[in-house]
């Protein structure tokens, strides 16, 4: 029997105790994201972010249960997750212009595997920057290691 998505999420989101209206749009990589409108916004996406990727979880597993090929599915509430996401970006892209220009290794904040994934995306195709995530003990996140790409050109146009 086919999931609906949307209509599941209003549902859960209801049974919670946060009556939302919930659009359905195409995510990257084949995933689905929905957007959630609620009054009850802040509540709903918690102390950095962490109830919404509760909530996100849940949802996946319950339709993982239903159809496992369903692709993935994505929340955001009132364009959070997209300004954060932009923010990641913007940070990873500032971080990358200061190994070009100096050449020093750059060690970002520990991030959860999403604001990685972030990171990493907006840098993969960067000629002069390689990125890595390292474990930070005693957590489950890891932070991005920045550095100059080996054999990247220099800015003079050399390769080295």
């Amino acid at each position: 029997m086919p999931v609906d998505p949307q209509a599941l999420t209003e549902e859960f989101l209801a049974k919670l105790g946060f009556p939302s209206k919930v659009t359905t749009a195409a995510g990257e990589d084949g995933s689905v994201r929905l957007n959630i409108e609620t009054e009850q916004a802040s509540r709903l996406i918690g102390e950095d972010g962490h109830t919404l990727l509760q909530i996100q979880y849940l949802i996946n597993r319950m339709i993982y249960t239903a159809d496992p090929n369903h692709p993935r599915v994505t929340l955001d509430v009132g364009g959070y997750r997209e300004r954060l996401r932009e923010a990641r970006r913007a940070e990873a892209l500032a971080a990358a212009e200061k190994v070009r220009r100096w050449g020093d290794i750059v060690e970002l904040e520990p991030m959860n595997a999403y604001d990685r994934w972030v990171v990493h995306q907006a840098l993969k195709d960067d000629p002069a920057v390689e990125t890595y995530s390292v474990e930070v003990e005693g957590t489950d996140k890891k932070v991005i290691i920045l550095r100059p790409r080996r054999n990247a050109p220099s800015p003079d146009g050399d390769a080295g």
